[in-house]
Formats: structure tokens, C-alpha cells, sequence
């Protein structure tokens, strides 16, 4: 028996293409460059810079949603090489980010994204006595992206290691403060405010976990379980 998929093929094609107002298509034959009617930036993206006032020239290649960087984003120099790895999230730096010269990995930097759609976000802040145990700090947004981790150096012609910075909130661990205290100073710092300081616009789900946690302290233990 006979089966014919060029027309299926045809109808699936014509109806992605049908939800983009402009887009070009790839040498493979995927769409590229998708801007819907909406006139939001979707799906896969290629684009090509070219050299100006003696700035290089680059390209990028990952994906939108909704007119918002998403997922994993390459960039590379017009030779081909590659010059940097991100993660998004809403559009926003979130977790490790590489950059590169020529000749290998230069430094890693890592980030916490801010939900743009909320008043409100859950950061989790590492107990430095106890790397397996974290506190939920509940802070405002009012910023996008915050440094929030381990940022490392590399020599890039050996790959070794050479230097790291630890950041809390934005807030470089210098000494033996502890996550807890540079929270605090982030979150006055930034203008952050914890949850409890915000009360007239605490949406009212918040509200409602604030009173059956009462008295309870939001610390959780990780040991390895998934699901549920």
C-alpha cells in the first residue's frame, strides 16, 4: 500500500507559515524568523550582524516565546567559532552562561532570572554550613536578571581554573558573611523587599500560604527524591 505524505507534509507547512505574518526559511526548510500577528518574535531565530564601527561581527541563533529570549542561545563570530552560550528564561539571563575566545572556554557566569509576569518571586538561598539545605527568600520584582551563584575564570589556552566569585542577589560573597546576611543586603540594596514588608499588594494566593505556614520555617532538605 501506498502511502502519500507529501500533501500532509504541504498542509503542516502551510499552516506554520499561516501563523507568521514575516519569516525566511532555512536551507533545510525550517522556518526561521517567525513574527506573528501579533507582531511577537516566535520559535526558531538565526540572526546575522554584520561588522560596524569597528565592533566584529556576530551571529545568534536560539528561540523566542512570545517576544522573549527562551532556552539556549549560541553565539558565534562570522568565522563560524563560538563566542558564548546563554540560558534564558522570560527573556531574561537564567543559570550558566559561557563565553569563549578563539582559543577555548573563558569564563562561566550564572544567573537568576526574575518572573516579569509576577510581583513576586521564590529565590532559593544556599546554607553555606549545609550545601543539601536552602532557604525560599520571597523578594518584589523590580529588576530582571540577578547574578546568583558561582561565576568561574579559566585560563583558556589550558582550561584550568583560576579564580571564582560566589554571588547572592546580585551581592558578591567577599568573606564569611553568610548567604543569609547578603540576602538581606541584596534585597535593601536592589530595592527588593521581603514579602512580609509588602502587604498592600500581596496577591491574595500568597496571603493564603502565609497563614497556613505561620510559625513554620521555609526551609527545605534536599535528599536526592523527584516527583510528587
Amino acid at each position: 500500500m501506498r502511502i502519500y505524505l507529501l500533501p500532509l507534509i504541504l498542509l503542516i507547512y502551510t499552516a506554520t507559515n499561516a501563523q507568521c505574518k514575516t519569516y525566511r526559511i532555512a536551507s533545510n526548510g525550517d522556518t526561521l524568523n517567525c513574527v506573528d500577528m501579533k507582531g511577537y518574535k516566535q520559535g526558531k531565530w538565526a540572526v546575522h550582524i554584520d561588522p560596524l564601527r569597528g565592533e566584529p561581527g556576530f551571529e545568534d541563533e536560539g528561540r523566542y516565546t512570545n517576544d522573549r529570549k527562551e532556552g539556549v542561545w549560541r553565539r558565534f563570530n562570522l568565522m563560524g567559532d563560538i563566542m558564548a552560550i546563554e540560558t534564558y528564561r522570560w527573556g531574561n539571563k537564567n543559570g550558566r552562561c559561557q563565553y569563549f575566545t578563539i582559543i577555548g572556554l573563558e569564563h562561566e557566569e550564572s544567573w537568576r532570572a526574575l518572573n516579569p509576569n509576577k510581583l513576586y518571586d521564590t529565590i532559593d538561598v544556599v546554607d553555606v554550613a549545609n550545601p543539601n539545605k536552602y532557604e525560599q527568600v520571597v523578594v518584589k520584582v523590580e529588576t530582571n536578571s540577578l547574578k546568583h551563584g558561582t561565576w568561574k575564570y579559566y585560563n583558556p589556552s589550558y582550561g584550568t581554573l583560576i579564580h571564582t566569585e560566589n554571588y547572592v542577589l546580585d551581592k558578591l560573597q567577599t568573606g564569611n558573611e553568610s548567604p543569609n546576611k547578603l540576602a538581606n543586603n541584596a534585597i535593601d540594596s536592589l530595592g527588593l523587599k521581603p514579602l512580609k514588608d509588602s502587604t498592600k499588594t500581596i496577591p491574595k494566593q500568597v496571603l493564603d500560604f502565609e497563614k497556613k505556614n505561620k510559625g513554620k520555617k521555609l526551609t527545605r532538605i534536599r535528599d536526592g527524591r523527584t516527583g510528587g
